[in-house]
């Protein structure tokens, strides 16, 4: 079964979108997203699940999203919620949350905070351990300017299950290399984190093409392997430069030389693996 790894929904009223704003890069995107707005591109696209990320820095966008989920009728499998990873009383909170099975994992919304660094506070590693030990995943949510904290965190949580979103969001509009690439090649190499492939397009600009996306995309490959791979659609901020189907099959074009079951592993296998969804 093919499954998104990265869709969005959001209620503007709940107030707590705090990137979210009606400003002419995010406008086309500022109201309300729901799943009977993703469902037709889902069908169209033989997509059979989904995995809902938070957008929101907040309990309360984790509990509206577990409600979601478990209204969907089975299309939402999991949840990535947040949490304040760097409160002293956070692993309580972490195991109330931990009690509902569709939630998956947890996200800070790094690339968010001042201190590129705070992923690498001695409270953090505390919530880290625990979300292992609850059996919780960790999707980290980073630019290249928190890359390489990132790199020396998880190097430490070896326990941990880990995947990048948005391939750590590469300047690929500016065709900006370094240090993102070795970054990122040492993140594949030195731990067994995962890799999402979403968020590319946004990152090229509304005038990216196949060949802006290429080299990037080429070098995840070379570094993660067709098992560390998930795509994910980042739907609906996705269509700020693309519609839905125009980057499933932009991602189709870019991993044309796959064998039809690495192909299956990246388009649902790996997602249903990394985050244990029910069949």
């Amino acid at each position: 079964m093919r499954i998104d790894s990265h869709v969005h929904v959001w209620n503007i009223a709940r107030g707590d979108y705090g990137w979210l704003a009606p400003t002419p890069v995010l406008s086309p995107i500022y109201r309300d997203f729901g799943l009977e707005d993703l469902r037709p591109a889902l069908t169209a696209a033989g997509i059979g699940a989904a995995v809902l990320v938070q957008a929101a820095p907040a309990i309360a966008e984790t509990r509206f999203l577990l409600d979601v989920a478990r209204n969907s009728g089975g299309l939402v499998r999991g949840v990535v919620g947040w949490a304040d990873l760097g409160a002293p009383g956070v692993a309580p909170i972490l195991e109330e949350l931990a009690a509902n099975r569709l939630l998956k994992s947890v996200r800070p919304m790094l690339q968010d905070l001042e201190d590129r660094r705070w992923i690498a506070q001695p409270q953090v590693a505390i919530a880290l351990r625990a979300l292992a030990v609850l059996g919780l995943r960790f999707d980290a949510l980073v630019t290249p300017r928190e890359l390489p904290w990132l790199v020396e965190t998880v190097r430490c949580h070896p326990d941990l299950a880990v995947v990048v979103d948005h391939c750590a969001k590469p300047d690929i509009g500016h065709a900006v290399w370094q240090p993102w690439a070795a970054d990122i090649a040492a993140l594949a190499a030195d731990t067994s984190a995962y890799c999402k492939l979403s968020g590319l397009v946004t990152e090229a600009g509304a005038a990216w093409t196949i060949d802006d996306l290429r080299p990037y995309v080429d070098h995840i490959m070379a570094c993660f392997g067709p098992q560390r791979i998930m795509w994910g659609s980042d739907w609906p901020v996705v269509t700020l430069a693309a519609s839905y189907d125009d980057w499933l099959m932009t991602s189709d074009a870019l991993l044309g030389g796959l064998t039809p079951a690495e192909r299956e592993a990246i388009f649902g296998g790996n997602a249903a693996r990394f985050y244990g969804l029910d069949a």
